[in-house]
Order: structure tokens, then sequence, then C-alpha cells
């Protein structure tokens, strides 16, 4: 979806406004395209806008002193980016980037946090995706610890398939090394092994989904917790019903 055809309520968040929030809202919100590799915010740099993603999916990443990288977090549509913007934080410490183009609409962060002061729903909106965020955040250092390559990569496509419509994910190997804190080796392995359960097709740079209810299965107790809160406490990830 392109930003001349994508509308703000494609967002979940901006979605759930009531009527007159999502006019004060909206007012304000600049269209944008978010292609691959797009950097949302840098570590140490001002936050200048948050991103309200209506396609794509973006990584938070946590970066080390001596360069070691990793996905903290995922988010597209179902959340805006970056958090910190939320709580008036100047600088960012961690890089926001986008792994699956798409586009969104952005906000200043002074304006987010004028109309964080007026308009109540939509600050307790922004607040609980902080929450969910964390969440998934926690989960995925749980998964890092406890289960194997296969299962995290099950997770890690399940919660990309929550947040696209339809079953196809452009997908570099090099984005699932990184969100799984491996080498690029390990990602072809385990693709493998969803391949050959057929729980996926696997081509240059796209994922197939193909059977989601198998990776659910296959995926355990590595996927569901985060999820589970993000419904309960802001609704539905996917469009479609599972």
């Amino acid at each position: 979806m392109t930003e001349t055809h994508m509308r703000p309520k494609e967002n979940r968040l901006l979605a759930l406004l009531p009527e007159n929030e999502y006019s004060a809202v909206v007012a304000h919100l600049e269209p944008c395209d978010t292609p691959r590799g797009f950097i949302i915010v840098e570590a140490g740099a001002t936050i200048e806008h948050a991103y309200f993603p209506c396609s794509g999916i973006g990584s938070v990443i946590n970066i080390s002193p001596e360069g070691n990288r990793v996905e903290a977090g995922l988010f597209g549509r179902d959340g805006f980016a970056p958090t910190a913007a939320a709580i008036e934080a100047p600088v960012s410490i961690l890089e926001v980037a986008v792994q699956v183009p798409g586009a969104a609409y952005r906000l200043p962060q002074s304006r987010l946090l004028d109309l964080m002061q007026t308009q109540p729903v939509f600050a307790n909106l922004l607040h609980k995706s902080l929450h969910v965020l964390a969440i998934q955040a926690g989960f995925t250092a749980l998964s890092n610890a406890v289960h194997a390559i296969d299962e995290r990569l099950a997770r890690w496509i399940l919660m990309c398939h929550d947040r696209i419509d339809g079953n196809e994910l452009a997908l570099t190997h090099d984005f699932i090394a990184l969100m799984l804190a491996v080498r690029r080796p390990s990602v072809t392995t385990a693709l493998h092994v969803l391949e050959g359960n057929r729980f996926i097709r696997s081509v240059r740079g796209l994922v197939i989904v193909r059977d989601r209810a198998g990776l659910e299965d296959f995926a355990s107790d590595a996927y569901g917790k985060a999820e589970e809160e993000y419904e309960r406490l802001i609704g539905p990830l996917r469009k479609s019903t599972r």
C-alpha cells in the first residue's frame, strides 16, 4: 500500500480512537513511505517524529558498545515507534528501522506530547502499546534463552504474519539472522526444517506461510503470551480470523 492509497485507520491504534480524538490527531499527521532500510531513528539520535505504520514491519534494535546488534522488538500497524517519543525522551537509546517496506503516518514528537495531554484515549492507547512492546521484548529474551532456533524462527514468522495481509513475507536472511541473533547458516537450516514440515515455503527474499496452525503448534510456548496481552488490552492483531 502506497502513501497515496493508505488511510490512517489502517493503523490499529488510530482506528480505535473515538471520532473526536481521531479528527484531532489526524489533522496533524503526515503520510510517508517507509522503504526497507529506512531508519525511523538512530541509536543516540534526537527523536523528531513518532511513526504510526499502516503497513510494513519495523524492528527495535539493541546495539552494544562493540557494535553487536540484535532485535529486541517488532512492530507494524499494531503500534507506533519509537515508543520513547511518548514518554518525552529527547534521545533514542535504541535504533528503530524498517525491515519490511510499507507506509506510515508520522507526527512530530512535540505535537504527539501535546495531543496526549488533551486526548485521553489516544494517550491511553500509546501507554498500552508501550507496555505490550515491553512484554514482547521480555518474551523474546526468554525465547532466545530456552528455545531451539527453529522454534524461535516459527515464533518470529508468526509475529510477522500477524502484522501483514496475506501470507507472503518479504524477508531477507540477514533480517532473520538479526532477529534470532544467529548466523546466516543457522537461518538456512531452520528455514529448511519449517519448509520440510510444509509450514512455509521459502524462496529468495520471500517466506510464504502455508500452514499457520502447524506453525503455532510447532512454536509451542515460544509464541502467544505477548499476543494475548495485546489482544486483551488493545484488540486483535490480525484483520482476518486465525
